[in-house]
C-alpha cells in the first residue's frame, strides 16, 4: 500500500485519498468455514499456555461487522494454526459478517455466536441485556475489550471544491453532507457523536453544540438508513459535497486503488470497537476455553498487525509505532466515557424524542 506523506497538524491528508469500499459494506449475511491451516509452524505471542482439550476438532461461531472480514480471513488461519500446535485440536470457524445492528439482532434472534466483535459497545451490551454475555464482559479480555480503534474522516468530491478542512464547514450553507440516520446506523451514531463533541470537547456548552449539529443535519439532504446506503448515495448517486466516514474504511479503499480526498478532523472522536465471548453459547457449546484464547490472541501483535493493515488504530503500542505512518495523529481525541457512556447518550441523543429526533423535527427530515 502506498504510504501517505502528512502535513503537520495532520490535517487535510495529502495521500490521494479514497473512495468507500462499498463492496466491505455490502457483505450482510456472508457466512463462511475458515478450517484450520497445515502450516506446521506455530505463532508464540498469545499469552496464553497450552490446556487440556477435550475432541480432536471443535468449532467456533465468530460474528462481527463488514469491514473487519479481510482482517479476520488472515488472523483465524493463524490462530487455529497455534491452538493445533499447542493443544492438538483442530478449530474450525464459522463467520458472518454485516452490518453491526443487523448482526446484533440476529445474534439476539438466535444465531450461536460464540465470539461477537461488533460496532459498538453499546450493540454489545444488548447482547448482555438479552442475557447472552455475562456483566462485566469489558474486563475479561485485555485493554477493556476495545480490540481496535478508528477516526471520524470527512470525504470530499475530487479537487476538495468546496475547500472543506473540518467540522466547522459542514455547518455552512453551501456545503451538502451525507450521512445515515442514526437511529438505524451504529456508525451514524459515531458521525453524529463526532461533531457533537467538536463543541464540547473544546469549551463549548451543550447549547452550542445543539445549534451546530442541527445546522449540520440542515445540509443532510436525505438520510440513508447504514452506512452502504451512504456510499450509493454519495459516490453512485453522486449527492453531497462531503461523506462523514470511518478512517479504516477509506484506508481499506485505498489498498482496492479507489481515490478520492479526505481529511482527518483535529478534533475527533475515538471509534472504539471492542470484542466478547457469548457467555451462553460458550457453555452450551463447550467452547469457552477455545473461545477465550481466541479473543486474548487477537490482542497479539500477530493479530494487531492484520488490523492495522487493512486500516484499523492498533491498540498494541508496538504495533501503533510500526504504524505510526499510517495514523495521522489527532490533537484533540475524546472517548465515549467523556461523553457519559453508551447508555446515557442512547437515552440522551438516541431515544425516541431525544435530541436527535428534536434535530429532525426542527430541520424538517
Amino acid at each position: 500500500m502506498t504510504k501517505p506523506s502528512f502535513p503537520l497538524g495532520g490535517r487535510v491528508l495529502s495521500r490521494r485519498s479514497v473512495v468507500l469500499f462499498a463492496a466491505g459494506l455490502g457483505m450482510a449475511g456472508v457466512i463462511a468455514a475458515c478450517g484450520a491451516p497445515s502450516s506446521p509452524n506455530a505463532a508464540s505471542d498469545t499469552g496464553t499456555s497450552a490446556t487440556s482439550t477435550t475432541g480432536e476438532k471443535v468449532e467456533l461461531t465468530l460474528v462481527s461487522y463488514a469491514v473487519t472480514q479481510a482482517a479476520y480471513e488472515q488472523i483465524i488461519p493463524k490462530f487455529a494454526e497455534q491452538w493445533k500446535a499447542q493443544t492438538g485440536q483442530e478449530v474450525t470457524f464459522n463467520q458472518s459478517y454485516g452490518g453491526s445492528g443487523s448482526q446484533t439482532r440476529a445474534v439476539l434472534d438466535g444465531l450461536e455466536a460464540d465470539v461477537v466483535a461488533l460496532a459498538l459497545a453499546g450493540d454489545t451490551k444488548k447482547l448482555e441485556a438479552g442475557g447472552l454475555i455475562e456483566p462485566g464482559w469489558e474486563n475479561e479480555a485485555p485493554n477493556n475489550a476495545i480490540v481496535h480503534k478508528s477516526v471520524a474522516v470527512l470525504v470530499t468530491r475530487e479537487g476538495n471544491p468546496k475547500n472543506i478542512q473540518g467540522w466547522d464547514d459542514l455547518a455552512r450553507n453551501d456545503v451538502a453532507v451525507v450521512t445515515a440516520n442514526p437511529k438505524t446506523s451504529g456508525g451514524a451514531k459515531w458521525n453524529f457523536l463526532g461533531a457533537w463533541g467538536f463543541k464540547t470537547q473544546t469549551g463549548s456548552d451543550d447549547a452550542a453544540a445543539l445549534d451546530f449539529v442541527s445546522r449540520i443535519y440542515q445540509n443532510v439532504p436525505v438520510l440513508p438508513k447504514d452506512a452502504r446506503e451512504s456510499t450509493d448515495v454519495f459516490f453512485t448517486r453522486g449527492q453531497g459535497d462531503v461523506l462523514i466516514n470511518y478512517e479504516n474504511e477509506v484506508l481499506l479503499a485505498a489498498q482496492k486503488g479507489e481515490i478520492l480526498p479526505y481529511i482527518v478532523p483535529d478534533v475527533n472522536i475515538s471509534i472504539d470497537n471492542p470484542v466478547a465471548v457469548v457467555d451462553a453459547n460458550v457453555d452450551k457449546h463447550g467452547t469457552r476455553e477455545v473461545a477465550e484464547a481466541f479473543v486474548e490472541f487477537l490482542f497479539t501483535p500477530t493479530a494487531q498487525e492484520e488490523f492495522a493493515k487493512v486500516g484499523f488504530r492498533p491498540v498494541d503500542p508496538t504495533v501503533s509505532e510500526k504504524f505510526a505512518d499510517q495514523f495521522p495523529k489527532v490533537t484533540t481525541l475524546f472517548t465515549i466515557a467523556d461523553l457519559g457512556g453508551w447508555d446515557a447518550i442512547d437515552q440522551k441523543f438516541f431515544a425516541d424524542g431525544a435530541i436527535f429526533d428534536q434535530i429532525q423535527a426542527k430541520v424538517g427530515q
